[in-house]
């Protein structure tokens, strides 16, 4: 009897290590999207679309997979969820840029992969293109800046260069625009300022008119 215990004590051994590293065995599934293995950024341009498809490999029974733009959850038709996933991401725009989409592991979202936007593009201004001031006054001129590359920025004055007087000029650049402000304006500020933005792709320049008036003038 003590033979017979020893190996029921053996085979009870062998069956919990199956059944401890079963699921590990399980987990051992890979996502790729697009035949890649680990998170990529993806070069496009505004206008294009780009398809993504995830699929599960060394996979043991059907996978379920689950899609997100950022930390929404992307709606799947039933046919497009099982072992291989695919959404189509048409209509790019700038406001894309850095947009993340994520494939993920239904039964376990620790197995994800994900794919960010990079969406290229050539230099975006806007802004008050024409201002009227009196003397004496202080106005800001706000150039709004969209590009990917980031773009060298620069602002003239007639056609020049524009010559900073450090107590009468102060230029203030963020991430989404490129701002002039003129402490205490005077008539010799009156003219056309051109906000201009120097990337890989192009250089785009965009005209802001200022018109001084003097003090109390009608």
């Amino acid at each position: 009897m003590a033979w017979n215990s020893s190996v029921v004590m053996q085979m009870g051994r062998f069956l919990l290590l199956v059944i401890l590293f079963l699921p590990r065995e399980m987990t051992s599934s890979v996502l790729t999207v697009n035949g890649k293995t680990e998170n990529y950024i993806l070069d496009t341009t505004p206008g294009s679309q780009v398809s993504l498809i995830c699929a599960v490999q060394n996979h043991t029974r059907e996978e379920e997979l689950l899609w997100y733009r950022e930390e929404g959850r992307v709606d799947l038709k039933s046919g497009n969820k099982i072992n291989s996933s695919s959404v189509c991401v048409s209509s790019i725009s700038e406001n894309d840029n850095g947009i993340s989409f994520t494939c993920r592991l239904g039964r376990d979202p620790s197995v994800s992969i994900s794919v960010a936007l990079n969406v290229i593009f050539p230099p975006l201004l806007s802004g008050n293109n024409f201002q009227t001031v009196e003397e004496g006054s202080n106005v800001k001129l706000v150039c709004s800046v969209k590009a990917n590359p980031q773009a060298q920025m620069m602002w003239y004055k007639n056609s020049s260069l524009l010559d900073l007087e450090k107590s009468h000029h102060q230029i203030q650049q963020t991430s989404e625009s490129f701002q002039l402000s003129i402490t205490k304006v005077e008539k010799s500020d009156n003219g056309t300022y051109s906000c201009t933005a120097k990337s890989s792709l192009q250089t785009e320049s965009l005209d802001f008119h200022l018109i001084v008036k003097a003090l109390h003038e009608g």
